[in-house]
């Protein structure tokens, strides 16, 4: 049919976020993406958009797609909140070790690159991380962790969590990773265990 698009825009957006994802932002040019994509540079513009276009609704399907993994994760909290924990390092781990799938986080390396992006970019990656705080935050309260320790804990499990990505893209062991899960794992039961005392 004249003027049907020829491709599927799922597709085409998978392919181009896995391109962000494997060589970052800045490294990743038009032609790099109607390589991955399969489609020309006229295509990519009027169907998904310049560069920043393109790469902030990359964001939003990795955040979305992962956020919803980590949403169910987490969903244990209120009842078992080092169980929610560990699941929610199980996604991180499992992606991780995908073979199908680049090293590391596309959300962790857009917040390494944000002097190199845009503001607008930029913001939007800060905001990406944001969710994460605020959703491991929300987890922690329910987990009924006490009130000074909610924020701190819900900054570390985020910071360790993106660790995890950069360790991973520096050839970092499956044994190395689930040693540094275990660390933050037992300093929370710990903080959990004296809060139940008091």
């Amino acid at each position: 049919m004249a003027g049907k698009k020829q491709f599927d825009m799922d597709t085409a957006l998978d392919a181009a976020m896995i391109q962000f994802w494997r060589a970052g932002y800045a490294a990743t040019s038009v032609d790099d993406l109607s390589r991955a994509t399969g489609l020309n540079r006229s295509s990519i513009y009027s169907s998904l958009g310049d560069k920043d276009t393109l790469f902030l609704r990359c964001l939003d399907r990795y955040a979305a797609r992962y956020g919803d993994r980590y949403d169910a994760a987490l969903s244990c909290a209120a009842s078992e909140p080092l169980a929610a924990v560990r699941a929610f390092f199980g996604v991180t781990l499992e992606r991780i070790a995908d073979p199908e799938l680049p090293d590391g986080c596309l959300i962790a390396q857009s917040a390494m690159a944000i002097p190199v992006l845009s503001p607008a970019v930029a913001a939007h990656a800060k905001q990406a991380l944001g969710s994460q705080r605020l959703r491991l935050r929300a987890a922690l309260k329910a987990g009924r962790l006490a009130d000074q320790d909610v924020d701190a804990f819900a900054e570390h499990v985020a910071a360790v969590n993106q660790s995890l990505a950069v360790m991973s893209r520096a050839g970092a062991s499956p044994e190395q990773l689930l040693a540094v899960v275990g660390v933050t794992v037992d300093a929370l039961s710990q903080t959990l265990h004296a809060t139940r005392r008091v």
